[in-house]
């Protein structure tokens, strides 16, 4: 006779987290990694950011043995490559050029976050082997019973990855710049790391705040009242417009109604110059590490956007025993201000035969180019050489 665990994985695909109760969602997911809670995610969808009309239709995976839920993947289905931080436009113009649509395509993704992190989640005492495996056939077998082109995970944690790479997915590389703290106890600490001149440049720069008249306060949770969410709104809508053109991929009520509502794992710093808020930088943090998402201003400061967004940041880690500070996508201005880099992973898997060699070709490619960049990023951090000053 067969134990319960033998029995196969059924997979189901819901259309929105209202479909799910947020208790059963995240006794699977949990909730220190903030940006796969329920409420954030269905947040999203309830401030109408992620629904079909801004391309972000949701299509999450469940996987249940007989009506037990042991397995969830967030999933969305996308009519474009907005909001995602992997660029694959030259692979939808290949699928152009020969007559196909790559759109719709399906997407395991944080919507707007290129955070690393969990991706599949499953209970405990599941099979992770078996949990995956069931993942792999149903997104699969959706993919072609839609005639979808392709299924993409970003950002999985690396031994995911691998995971990924040897099942048949191919997996793409690129670098971010992040912060890890050595046991610090201060800022002086961290600086202490740095050779002489660099030193000298990031003191300069953080006292060129000061002599602006700006002052930065940190808040967290609770703390943060709906009038910095105001603010901070503000800040975010027009910064983005002066960016990109429009007033940026999240609104006001995600803002004011979710974010406002992950207590302590949110933190805000704002600026300001006689006692008017001129600036802002959000954070989301796990129990671990800190997250650089979203940054605004007003009006343009000397070294402004450093101080907020970078030292305010690494501050926080080390006042709150934080081990890693991840500020977010590109930035090379980070590497002299004492961000190592870090290769990311992405994987894909592409339902064209002839496509997905192609594909493949091009990310082993891609795969050497990273990891020269980042050989020759690790050359200019700014950290004393052995024996140095």
């Amino acid at each position: 006779m067969s134990s319960t665990h033998d029995k196969a994985l059924t997979g189901e695909f819901v259309s929105s987290l209202a479909q799910i109760a947020a208790e059963d969602w995240n006794r699977i997911a949990g909730t220190d990694y903030p940006f796969l809670r329920h409420d954030f995610l269905y947040g999203l969808e309830l401030a109408a950011c992620t629904t079909a009309e801004t391309g972000w239709q949701p299509c999450h995976l469940l996987l249940r043995r007989d009506e037990e839920l042991l397995a969830l993947m967030p999933l969305y289905l996308k009519s474009h490559s907005y909001g995602e931080y992997v660029f694959d436009w030259s692979w939808a113009d290949a699928w152009r050029q020969r007559g196909l649509a790559y759109y719709p395509k399906l997407l395991s993704a944080i919507p707007f976050t290129p955070a690393t992190g969990p991706r599949l989640c499953a209970a405990q005492d599941a099979d992770a082997e078996l949990c995956w495996s069931a993942a792999l056939d149903a997104v699969q077998q959706l993919a072609k019973e839609r005639e979808i082109s392709s299924w993409h995970l970003l950002f999985p944690e690396e031994a995911v990855s691998q995971r990924l790479l040897d099942a048949g997915l191919h997996r793409r590389t690129a670098t971010q710049f992040h912060w890890f703290n050595e046991g610090f106890n201060t800022f002086d600490d961290f600086l202490g790391t740095f050779n002489s001149r660099k030193r000298k440049s990031l003191k300069r720069e953080r006292r060129r705040v000061e002599e602006q008249g700006l002052k930065l306060v940190t808040l967290e949770g609770s703390e943060i009242r709906e009038e910095h969410w105001d603010r901070f709104y503000h800040f975010y809508q027009t910064t983005y417009a002066k960016r990109s053109g429009h007033g940026g991929y999240l609104s006001r009520e995600f803002f004011l109604n979710t974010a406002a509502g992950m207590g302590s794992q949110v933190v805000m710093v704002i600026a300001y110059l006689d006692d008017q808020a001129v600036a802002g930088a959000l954070y989301f943090r796990s129990s671990k590490t800190l997250f650089g998402r979203y940054w605004g201003c007003v009006h343009e400061f000397d070294a402004l956007h450093f101080e907020a967004c970078y030292y305010q940041g690494i501050e926080y880690c080390i006042a709150n025993g934080l081990s890693r500070f991840d500020p977010g996508a590109q930035g090379e201005h980070k590497i002299q201000r004492g961000f190592r880099p870090i290769t990311t992973c992405s994987n894909h898997w592409i339902a064209d035969p002839e496509l997905s060699a192609a594909v493949g070709d091009f990310t082993r490619r891609e795969a050497g180019h990273n990891t020269q960049y980042k050989q020759s990023a690790e050359g200019f951090l700014p950290f004393k050489q052995q024996g140095g000053a």
